[in-house]
């Protein structure tokens, strides 16, 4: 126990003997005021958590708190701020991540209140001071320091401000693969003030131009790799105005300005902090697209504030200065730039940046480069799996992993095979207002419910209609809360410690994920369009997304863009695209219910065609099945449970049934043998 005057969080837990100071002083956390509070009882070992009662000396007595506690029953009264049930006795897990969690959540207090904002770039900045020869960097054999990158990115806002003339405010798009040029890039422009966009670089036509109309991007920064792409839309972005940089020192593309010959010629001196004087911690940092039922990308708004909070999840999950970072998912991810490279960051920890994700060499960087975190999706720990099995396979440094959507199966594989790993298994949405992570980890689970974490951050779970696609409600109009075990929507309040911003340009789908009068007339949540269930234990699993997209190859796609993309090819009138279960695959594959124009056949070419010159790979429709007509809901909607049920087997659906074969570029028949062949794995989806 701290001396006397000292100051400590409000709730303390003891399993063992502790000695208290006659009369100690403690600071109460979870309000805005602090009071003095005193100790009334020392527990003995084992018994139910020591709680600490605010004194009635000094200090305000009408917004005095009260706390008492019932020994046996558990049972916390807190007059007048809040009343609830504490369902669990607390672990010394649990008391480690609150503890823990409680001082990050001090230093977001903190960081809100500082003025001038103290962003991750300023985070950046203190690190280059404190340890300007550490390597940052390790991209391809090649290491940059955290000097190398801060004048480099000093290099590159210079470059901008004088060519593209940006100040505080604009938005760029940033149209770049997972290179440092990216990292430093962004700093450059968080130096001037300009929020960044960060483009998923598998878009095209359509998407990509509709991704510029989100956010008001002026000026694109795209590399070589992506030029081709950028030149099939250059007259539509030259006629709105937008200014395409590439980085490179030629380019003889008329409209395109190249950018690295600039950066090399520009001064490395820093940038003063006048640049972004107007800058808050609920300004927009970043615009970080996300698949929704619109069918276009949606650009999720990411304030200062939201970055600071993914960023601590590398301190929640027990990440330190002295790990060695490594991520081989997108930077345009929320994963990869937020929890990772914003994460790095504020742990001061070194960086291994790879391209893409390699099975074959992920375990050899790992080694080479003394990897001690990792980022993972589910999908990515199923591939390490499918490789074949070595003798050296747990001789490496990883000591934790840190990603979402890990099947249960695949995750007690991959801990036998490769070693005692922490998996810190989690959820979270880029746009959303609530998350978990699991800090047990426990097999399966994606957080645990505990009661700091739901009086600061209120969330509940919520009865869902699969059928109707809507929230249960009650004869007064307000939803039901899922019982224990059993499957709900989860929504999370919208507060002022808790916001939901919504989406850049696109007030309808923002005020589509928001969800009034749920637990009372007026209140106000988020709806994450997530089922989740939470046990007797208060463990939290992750269940089924609903509404109109789905998530395969870790990205989400979205049903009505593949569905437009579909009707394009002359033979089809409508679409209806879902996701569907393939056993051993996480996430649902791709699936399309269509009906055919009045006199046409289903043409296996020119469908074909469409699909891959207009949509990524992992939103490709595998299987297309051609019906008479779609079955919709009285209010002209699309249904799509019933199939979803069906799948995709030939033996029970008697409308015929196409598979995307990717070595004969074109659709075929879905016969038994090549049903057999992808529930047995001899055919890669």
């Amino acid at each position: 126990m701290k001396p006397e005057g000292a100051k400590a969080v409000l709730l303390l837990w003891a399993y063992g003997e502790i000695k208290i100071p006659e009369r100690p002083t403690f600071t109460l956390l979870l309000l805005r005021k602090t009071h003095p509070i005193t100790t009334t009882t020392t527990p003995d070992k084992g018994s139910a958590p020591l709680i600490l009662l605010p004194s009635t000396e000094g200090g305000d007595k009408k917004a005095t708190l009260q706390l008492r506690i019932t020994k046996g029953l558990n049972a916390y009264q807190v007059f007048p701020v809040v009343s609830f049930l504490l369902r669990y006795v607390p672990q010394q897990a649990d008391c480690v991540y609150i503890l823990r969690s409680l001082g990050l959540g001090l230093r977001l207090l903190k960081y809100r209140r500082r003025k001038p904002i103290y962003s991750v770039l300023d985070c950046f900045l203190d690190a280059v001071k404190r340890h300007p020869a550490k390597t940052f960097l390790h991209f391809e054999g090649r290491k940059y320091s955290y000097e190398d990158v801060d004048r480099q990115s000093n290099k590159v806002g210079r470059a901008l401000q004088a060519e593209a003339r940006l100040k505080e405010g604009d938005t760029v798009a940033l149209f770049l693969p997972n290179e440092p040029c990216f990292v430093w890039t962004w700093l450059g422009l968080a130096k001037l003030g300009c929020p960044a966009a960060l483009l998923n670089f598998n878009i095209r036509s359509k998407s990509l131009l509709h991704c510029f109309s989100c956010c008001g991007a002026k000026v694109l920064i795209t590399c070589t790799e992506q030029q081709d792409a950028v030149e099939e839309i250059l007259p539509t972005l030259r006629e709105q105005g937008i200014s395409v940089y590439l980085l490179s020192d030629k380019g003889d593309m008329q409209g395109i300005n190249t950018l690295s010959d600039k950066i090399s010629k520009a001064s490395d001196e820093p940038l003063t902090r006048d640049l972004r004087a107007n800058i808050h911690i609920r300004s927009t940092a970043l615009y970080i697209y996300t698949s929704g039922t619109t069918g276009l990308p949606k650009a999720a708004v990411v304030t200062h504030e939201r970055v600071w909070a993914a960023s601590f999840l590398q301190a929640a999950s027990g990440v330190t200065s002295e790990d060695v970072f490594y991520i081989n998912l997108p930077l345009y991810h929320s994963a990869g730039f937020l929890i990772g490279l914003c994460g790095s960051i504020e742990r001061g920890n070194t960086v291994i940046l790879r391209r893409k994700f390699s099975a074959s060499q992920f375990w050899d960087d790992c080694r080479k480069y003394n990897v001690t975190v990792m980022q993972y999706i589910g999908e990515t720990l199923r591939y390490l799996c499918n490789m074949p099995k070595k003798e050296n396979e747990k001789n490496h440094k990883v000591r934790i992993a840190i990603g979402n959507g890990l099947r249960t199966d695949v995750w007690t594989e991959f801990l036998n095979r490769f070693g005692d790993i922490k998996i810190r298994e989690l959820y979270a949405a880029t746009e959303g207002n609530i998350g978990f992570i699991n800090y047990t980890s426990k097999i399966g689970a994606v957080g645990r419910v505990n009661f700091v974490h739901r009086f600061l951050f209120p969330y509940t779970l919520i009865k869902f209609d699969i059928e109707k696609e809507e929230p249960v409600r009650n004869s007064q109009g307000l939803c039901i809360e899922a019982a224990t075990g059993e499957t709900g929507l989860l929504v999370g309040k919208i507060t002022h410690r808790s916001p939901f911003v919504g989406y850049a340009g696109n007030k309808q789908q923002t005020e589509k994920k928001r969800l009034s009068d749920v637990l009372e007339k007026g209140d106000l949540y988020f709806n994450t369009g997530d089922l989740l269930r939470f046990d007797k234990d208060n463990f939290v699993y992750f269940q089924d997304r609903v509404g109109d997209t789905f998530r395969w190859k870790g990205e989400n796609v979205a049903t009505s863009e593949v569905a437009d993309i579909l009707t394009m090819a002359h033979c089809i009138l409508e679409a209806n695209v879902y996701g569907v279960k393939v056993d051993g695959h996480e996430g649902r594959i791709g699936m399309a219910a269509v009906t055919l124009r009045e006199g046409q056949d289903f043409d296996c070419s020119d469908t074909y065609s469409y699909v891959v010159k207009y949509l990524p790979a992992y939103a490709h429709p595998r299987f297309i099945r051609v019906q008479p007509c779609l079955e919709m809901t009285g209010t002209f909607k699309m249904k799509k449970v019933k199939l979803v049920e069906e799948g995709f087997n030939p033996s029970l659906i008697t409308d015929p049934l196409y598979f995307l074969d990717l070595e004969k570029k074109k659709y075929v028949l879905l016969t038994e043998d090549i049903y057999k062949a992808i529930t047995l794995k001899e055919i890669k989806l």
